[in-house]
């Protein structure tokens, strides 16, 4: 893949792939899901209504990441934010571009839509994707706080 990696919308017919990418997501970051919320994901990405998603594919034309996005209101902002929730290439098609041109086409998505922002989150430990992301972004001052269980 060049640094024109083919990126379009995620598709029906991209499911069974799509479920190959999520369960290395999720496990890259060492988490399980119910099966029921990897298929509500699913179909709110279908739907295209809350959650929105583009496929990255190599030169065959083969899915090899995904990105899911959505958009909110700030008290910042009359327009809103747009959240890049994941991104995920296969370490396969690493390093040829893929999750650059990922988050470009969030970005342009970001830019037809007005949003003020486009913001994501990465675990500290993420070193290689910090790489990409401090070449197309920039690390804000700001730590993120949970509700304790």
């Amino acid at each position: 893949m060049t640094s024109t990696s083919r990126v379009r919308p995620l598709q029906a017919d991209d499911r069974a792939r799509w479920d190959e990418l999520w369960a290395g997501y999720l496990q890259f970051y060492q988490q399980t899901l119910p099966q029921s919320t990897t298929d509500l994901t699913w179909r709110r990405l279908m739907e295209g209504r809350e959650l929105w998603g583009f496929a990255g594919l190599d030169d065959g034309g083969r899915m090899v990441g995904f990105v899911h996005y959505h958009f909110h209101l700030s008290t910042w902002s009359p327009v809103g934010y747009c959240y890049l929730e994941d991104l995920f290439v296969d370490p396969q098609g690493r390093g040829r571009h893929v999750g650059r041109s990922l988050i470009e086409a969030v970005y342009k998505a970001a830019d037809e839509r007005g949003s003020t922002r486009v913001y994501w989150h990465t675990e500290n430990t993420n070193a290689r994707a910090q790489i990409l992301y401090n070449q197309i972004g920039h690390l804000t001052p700001f730590l993120q706080f949970r509700r304790r269980s």
